[in-house]
This record gives structure tokens, sequence and C-alpha cells, in this order.
């Protein structure tokens, strides 16, 4: 039998929470984080929560309007980042979660607009922020700390653990908690997604939000204080903090915790820790099968022998959005798990779905909120669909629109921080809008969704949304380029590939080597996040236009690279290791569709 969740007579306040966890005699010596060598029990984390509170509010000082208590932090999944949050949740304070693959303007743009006063950072990500830092308004050369984790010079008076230490106490040390009075709709945490149009948008999470996941989910899943979970998904993002962390610290259970996802090091990571759930978003679960096929050479024996009937395999539930159904076969069988729930969800949490088994193959999960609608252009709800004799979808154009939620309420979300322009497009009209486009398959009185992708203004790839015109703007600075329009194109593994289709300076020629080597420039040393990297570019003649003259993007996405339909303007693209991009050609495309076909997404491809 599983071990009992203890109960605890604390509010949903996560200091409360903390608090009541290391005053347990059953929970106190539990280990709850690991990390390499690296062991925290629940005891020593409330410790280190509480010495982080305590730095944080004494270099703060006096908060109000004008100085707020608000802490930035771009930092790769470390102990130290969750202490952190602990810190901020102790001491009323508000964390803001920083991309690590902001880069320029936009890493500038996010820290001034979160008006953070602090700045932790992984020495990692220094020289990022070096480049930028005359361009910060409210964080003080001497806040801005650095965890040390590459071995390299930093100085003494930016060092964050040595700044701690000296200040408040060495490491270990069991101070009294501050004397903070924190209440549930306190902001905790702002979790930053693309936008549209401008800078990352900042999602207010307050302390009962957090609290009322990781509820959700360490029940969902029958989570018990016996359960390990996996965190090498960044835990600056919402799928990692609200699917591993706090139903692991909800349930009196373990985390584990890698600095950033490694597809070779995730056999060995599950195994050493004895992990029993993991969590996941885009692409990840593609990467390991692909890691130990080749690892096993692809010997079945081997890999049932050493991977699904290992006794140090305890892994039972994976739980995330963006898998292929063939890959989730694959890594129930490879695992030997109960289940995989593919979900649909986002950082705003006013919809949400749990697939599990038995429910329609390659849907997100039963739509149990009445208030959930497929609404079309006009704000009218879309049928629902019908199959046709192979399966296939004979009313797509009509029942595809966008997920919405028609409510007085908007759920769990609480809004953009300092953004009400963006409040007032997310939620008008008693309407939710969530952006992503979907369709409804009824089954046994049952309402199932499945996901189609982001409107025309998004591309999401590898589990993120971000902005199709922040990518085109930046692609618009090549210098022979004229015009530009980025949009999500269909992959066969996960979300969507990013396509761009550009329009030519009259008197140049595309030179596909110079326009790779300028992305990559911007990548490494520009403002362009990696995931933005096109991975496929067209060449246009010219754009199609609406009555506003904007491009009409949905006619572009439609066919995205679709030879069979592209038969007069280059397309070229590039592959996982290439240095240059390449024509795309008709060989290509067949294998292409291969790839869709194995995946069961050729229907994307043909739509």
């Amino acid at each position: 039998m599983s071990t009992p969740i203890p109960t605890f007579d604390a509010p949903l306040v996560v200091g409360a929470q903390i608090e009541a966890r290391a005053n347990h005699p059953e929970v106190a010596n539990r280990v709850f984080l690991r990390h390499g060598d690296r062991n925290w029990t629940f005891l020593r984390y409330r410790d280190e929560s509480v010495r982080l509170a305590h730095f944080l509010l004494r270099r703060l000082g006096r908060t109000d309007e004008t100085r707020p208590g608000h802490v930035a932090m771009m930092l790769d999944n470390h102990f130290e980042l969750l202490s952190l949050f602990g810190g901020c949740a102790y001491g009323g304070l508000t964390l803001f979660g920083i991309n690590t693959g902001l880069r320029g303007e936009t890493l500038a743009g996010v820290l001034n607009h979160s008006r953070a006063r602090i700045l932790v950072i992984d020495e990692r990500y220094l020289p990022e922020l070096q480049r930028i830092q005359t361009s910060l308004k409210h964080i003080a050369p001497e806040n801005i700390l650095v965890l040390r984790t590459q071995g390299g010079e930093v100085d003494a008076a930016n060092d964050f653990e040595a700044r701690v230490t000296d200040e408040v106490a060495k490491p270990g040390a069991s101070l009294d908690a501050p004397l903070v009075q924190v209440e549930l709709a306190d902001n905790l945490m702002v979790i930053y997604t693309s936008g549209t149009t401008g800078l990352p948008k900042g999602i207010n999470n307050n302390h009962f939000k957090l609290c009322a996941t990781g509820i959700a989910v360490s029940q969902r899943l029958g989570i018990t204080p016996d359960d390990m979970g996996y965190a090498c998904m960044p835990l600056f993002h919402s799928n990692a903090m609200f699917i591993a962390f706090m139903p692991s610290l909800w349930a009196c259970g373990g985390l584990g915790i890698r600095e950033r996802f490694s597809a070779s090091g995730f056999l060995p990571d599950i195994l050493k820790y004895g992990v029993t759930f993991w969590n996941y978003v885009g692409e990840p679960v593609h990467y390991v099968l692909s890691s130990i096929e080749k690892q096993f050479e692809g010997d079945a024996a081997r890999i049932e022998a050493e991977v699904t009937n290992n006794t140090q395999n305890k892994m039972r539930y994976a739980v995330g959005n963006g898998a292929a159904p063939p890959d989730i076969d694959q890594f129930e069988r490879w695992f030997g798990l109960e289940d995989i729930f593919e979900l649909y969800g986002s950082t705003e949490a006013a919809i949400s779905t749990f697939r599990v088994k038995g429910d329609p193959r390659g849907s997100v999960g039963e739509i149990q909120d009445e208030a959930v609608k497929i609404l079309d252009e006009r704000g009218g709800e879309c049928p629902p669909a019908t199959l046709d004799t192979e399966g296939k979808i004979a009313n797509y154009e009509e029942a595809v629109g966008e997920i919405c939620r028609k409510a007085e309420d908007t759920g769990l979300f609480q809004g953009y921080f300092d953004n009400d322009e963006a409040n007032t497009s997310k939620y008008r009209d008693g309407v939710y809008h969530s952006g992503d486009l979907g369709h409804v398959l009824e089954r046994d009185g049952k309402r199932y969704l499945f996901f189609d992708g982001r409107t025309d203004d998004w591309i999401r790839k590898d589990g993120e949304n971000f902005s199709a015109l922040q990518v085109a703007r930046l692609l618009q600075e090549y210098p022979d380029i004229d015009l530009a329009a980025a949009y999500g194109a269909p992959c066969a593994v996960s979300d969507e590939l990013v396509m761009v289709a550009v329009r030519i300076r009259e008197g140049a020629e595309f030179d596909p080597q110079d326009f790779f080597k300028y992305c990559d420039n911007q990548v490494s040393s520009g403002s362009m996040d990696k995931k933005w990297f096109p991975d496929f570019v067209r060449l246009v003649s010219e754009f199609e236009f609406t009555g506003t003259q904007k491009i009409l993007v949905r006619n572009l996405k439609q066919v995205h690279f679709d030879l069979n339909r592209l038969k007069d303007e280059p397309i070229f693209w590039r592959e996982r290791g290439d240095t240059s991009y390449k024509p795309l050609t008709q060989e290509d495309y067949a294998q292409l569709r291969a790839e869709f076909e194995k995946a069961e997404k050729l229907d994307v491809l043909d739509r």
C-alpha cells in the first residue's frame, strides 16, 4: 500500500504549506529535492527558503507602489531557483520567471516591465545580461546576483551565495520565518508567455492558484509521498511548476531535477532517482525514444530488459502535451507505463483537459467544463466534427475554431501583470479567448477536445508560444529581405515548425548560406530565441493582402511547404545539424510525408 498524504491545518499559501511539511514528524526529514548528488529534505528546503526570504527582504528594504517587492530570476533548474520561489512565498514577494532564451531588447524589455529590483542569474547567462545591462531601469548593479554554475570568475560583490551567507547566515541555518502576513490572493509568481505583438506577457499566479494546481494534478495522478517526479523542463515555465513541483510539494513526494532537458541523460536520471512520474512539453518524448533506440541499437530485447523490466524503472505516468500518438504508444511500451496523460492547458489556466486511456486517439481529453466552446470568427459555436469512413474530419472548415470559454468568471486566470490591453483582449464580452484552434468530437454523450494549432499570429514550437510577428520583424532586418511573414507549419513530431515567407528586394538573390548565418548570429548574439530559427523558407514574388494591407497569413499557412500545391515558388529548409538552408526537393517532401504518415498526422499536411 502507498503511504497516505498527511493532512495539514494550514492556509493555501505556499509558505504556510512548506512550513507545515517541515514541522510534520513524518515528513520533515523525507528527501524532497534531488539533483545529482545533492539532496534536500523538506526541512532543509524550508530553511533555505526562509534564509532567502530574510535576504530578499533586507535587500529590497521598504516596499510600496514605487518600490515593489519584485524579484527576477534567470536560472536553469537548480535548488536555488526553488528556494527563491520559497523565499518569495515566505516574504510576500513576487518572483518573475525570466525565460533563459530571451536575448537583447526583448530581455531588457521584460526585466524593465517586471520592475524587479533584484535579479538572480545563472552564470551561464551572464554574458547575455551584460550586453543589455545599461538598458536596465530598476535593477542596481549590486542587485545583479550571480549563481556560480560554470566555474568562471564572479565578482565577490555579486556572488549570490556569498552575499546570502555574509548578510544572513550560512547554508543549512534554521531561522525563524519572517513576520510577513501573506494572503491567498497575493501574487507569488509571474510567468511570461509571448504575446502576438510586443513583449512577452506576464501571467499572474497567486498563492491559491499555485496550491490549487498542486492539489488538482496530484489527485488526478494519484501522487503520494512514495512518488518521485522529474523536472527537466524549465522551472520558470508553468509546465514544470504546475505539473512537477507543486504536485510533489502538495503530496509530500520527491522531485528529481536536471538543469536542462537531456535526451541521453533521461534514462540514467529516472533510474537513479526512482522517478515515478514525469512532465513534458513539446518534443521530449520523441527525443527520449530516439536516444534509447540509438543507445540500444534498436534491439527490442535489450530495451525490454534494460528499460521496461529494469528493477530500477519505477515510472508509472507521464503527463504533458505535444507528443504524437505513435510516440505515446511506444513510450508507454518501453517504460511499461500505466498511462500517458496528454493534456491541454496554458499558464493562464482558464481551460484545461486531461486525456486518459480510452479517450479518442489524438485528443487531449474530455471537456468537463460546459462553458468551454469552439467558436468561429463571428463568435458562433462551431458544430462538432463529423468523420468520414477513413476517420478524417469531413467538415474541417466548419468544425475548427478558437477554443474559448463563455462564462462570467475567468476560472483560474488571474490576468496579466501590468497589461490592461492584454487583459481586455484575452477576456472580452464574457468570453475568454485562448488563441488556440481546436475542434470537438462527440462520443457517447461526451465532448472530446482536439488541438489544431495556433491562430495566425502565434507559433507554438516545443511547447512554447511565441509571436510570429516578432520573428518576421527580426528577419526583415536581413539586408536582402523586403518583407517577411512568419507562421507555424505542420510538424510530424509535436506542435509546429517555424516557416517564413519572404519577398527579396529587387535586384537581390536569396543566398541560403548567408541567410542561415544571419539567423544563427541572431540566436547567438542578437534578439532571436533559438526556437524562432526558421525551419522552412518560402520565396514569394508577392504577398496577398487584406483590405487593410495586412498579409494574408492564413493562406500561406494553409499550403505551408506542400510541394504538390506550391509548384512555382522555391522552398528552402534545414534539418537538425545543418549549417545552411537547402532546397526542398520532391524526394525530400516524399520523405516528410512518410514521416507524417508514420506519426498518424498525414491529414495535417493535406487539409
